[in-house]
């Protein structure tokens, strides 16, 4: 398999005065936080511009993209962009590592009514890991890369835990990386995402790139050359 790039058309963020609560109740939410930890007992999270994150969505959604509608966000911290998923009518999962957050995140959604499952684990499913590349780049580790594909049957398919779906189920993924983690992003996501999935990552408020797993050739090296035509692209 490979990625490919999906040029945008650039959407304005407007957005209804449900999605401006739900925007303001989480950044309410990590002011609070941060107000309360120190940098030593804060983890690492920079907010995004969630209208940029929901105009990007909405024009992913508005084109029918995706193989269908089940997001998942990857490191969901505030559970924002998990939320705003859901109000565009996604089955919509977020995973995030962090337990204080885990709890905020479930209070937000529930308090709005908004139907999310925030689940406490790692973004790399069950035999994968991150290993620390050249340049500081996180790069995806597979176990065993050739007993994982040789038993696919019998291992039954990929799954999160404590995510009752299996990951070729998700046809949205989203994450807002570390800029050392941004190809680990897509290695992981050419690693574990069905055909036809779509991965939206936000690198700044003025660059979210949009990208689909395609049927094509994976260089048995790292870096852009296995990834296909994962160019740079600015969605916003």
């Amino acid at each position: 398999m490979a990625i490919e790039a999906i040029a945008m058309e650039g959407p304005e963020a407007r957005v209804s005065d449900h999605v401006a609560r739900l925007i303001a109740t989480c950044s309410r939410g990590w002011e609070r936080f941060f107000a309360d930890h120190d940098d030593h007992q804060a983890p690492r999270f920079v907010p995004s511009m969630p209208e940029r994150v929901f105009a990007v969505l909405e024009e992913v959604t508005r084109r029918h993209l995706p193989p269908n509608r089940v997001f998942c966000e990857w490191g969901s911290g505030f559970g924002t962009a998990t939320c705003l998923a859901s109000l565009l009518g996604y089955e919509a999962y977020g995973l995030e590592i962090e337990e204080e957050l885990v709890r905020l995140s479930r209070a937000i959604a529930r308090r709005l009514g908004i139907p999310v499952e925030i689940i406490c684990t790692s973004l790399l499913p069950e035999g994968y890991d991150a290993s620390s590349g050249v340049d500081g780049a996180a790069l995806v580790t597979l176990e065993s890369l050739s007993d994982h594909h040789d038993n696919d049957e019998a291992r039954g398919p990929l799954r999160y835990d404590g995510m009752e779906i299996a990951i070729a189920d998700i046809g949205v993924f989203f994450a807002y990386p570390w800029p050392e983690e941004h190809e680990l992003m897509q290695q992981l996501f050419d690693a574990v995402a069905r055909e036809g999935a779509m991965l939206v990552v936000y690198h700044t408020d003025k660059d979210i790139r949009v990208f689909r797993k395609v049927e094509g050739h994976r260089s048995g090296g790292t870096g852009e050359a296995a990834l296909g035509q994962a160019s740079t692209v600015s969605a916003c």
